[in-house]
C-alpha cells in the first residue's frame, strides 16, 4: 500500500493522500483486505486519539469568553442549521422518516475539512485569528454535542408519527363534518 501511495505520488505528481487513498482502494480488492484491516485497527485508534487531543490543544478558552454569542451561534448553524437542510432535503426527495432523522443527526457535527479552510484563510490574510478560535471551538461543540443529538432521533420520530396521526385524524373528523 505505501509503495502505491509513493508511486502514484512521484508517477503521476499527485499528492501522498490521494496516492494513499488509491493504494486503500487496491488493497481493498486484495485477499489481504481483511488482514490489513486488523492490522491497521490499532493505528486508526492511535489516530483518532491524536486528532482529538491535537484539536483540544488548538482550542483558545478566551475565545469562548471573547465571543459568546459568535461560538452559539456557529454552533446553532452547525447543530440545527445544517441538520435542518439535510432533513429538508431528504425529506423532498421521498425518504423514510427514520433514514431523514438518522442522516441529519449524523451530520450535525463539523469535519475535518472545516480546520484547513480557516487555517488556508489565515495563511493569506484574509481571516483573523478568532475565526480561528471560533471554528475549533464550533467544531468541539458539535463533536461533544452529537451524541446526544443521536439520542433524540428515536423520541423525535415517535414525536413525528404523532403528529402526522393526529393530523390525520383531524382530516378525516374535518371530511366527515
Amino acid at each position: 500500500a505505501l509503495r502505491i501511495a509513493v508511486g502514484a505520488a512521484m508517477l503521476f505528481g499527485v499528492s501522498m493522500a490521494l496516492g494513499a487513498f488509491v493504494a486503500g482502494m487496491v488493497v481493498n480488492r486484495s485477499d489481504y483486505s481483511l488482514r490489513a484491516a486488523s492490522d491497521a485497527l490499532p493505528m486508526r485508534d492511535a489516530f483518532a486519539v491524536l486528532f482529538f487531543v491535537s484539536v483540544g490543544m488548538l482550542l483558545d478558552p478566551g475565545a469562548l469568553v471573547q465571543e459568546p454569542w459568535l461560538v452559539a451561534g456557529g454552533l446553532a448553524v452547525v447543530v440545527v442549521g445544517k441538520a435542518v437542510v439535510v432533513a429538508l432535503m431528504l425529506g423532498v426527495m421521498g425518504y423514510p422518516l427514520r433514514t431523514v432523522l438518522n442522516v441529519a443527526a449524523a451530520l450535525a457535527q463539523i469535519g475535518e475539512f472545516s480546520f484547513i479552510l480557516p487555517a488556508v484563510g489565515r495563511m493569506l490574510g484574509g481571516l483573523p485569528d478568532i475565526a480561528t478560535d471560533i471554528v475549533v471551538a464550533v467544531s468541539i461543540g458539535s463533536i461533544v454535542i452529537n451524541p446526544l443529538v443521536s439520542r433524540l432521533i428515536q423520541p423525535a420520530e415517535r414525536m413525528f408519527l404523532r403528529l402526522r396521526r393526529r393530523s390525520e385524524v383531524e382530516a378525516v373528523d374535518e371530511a366527515a363534518s
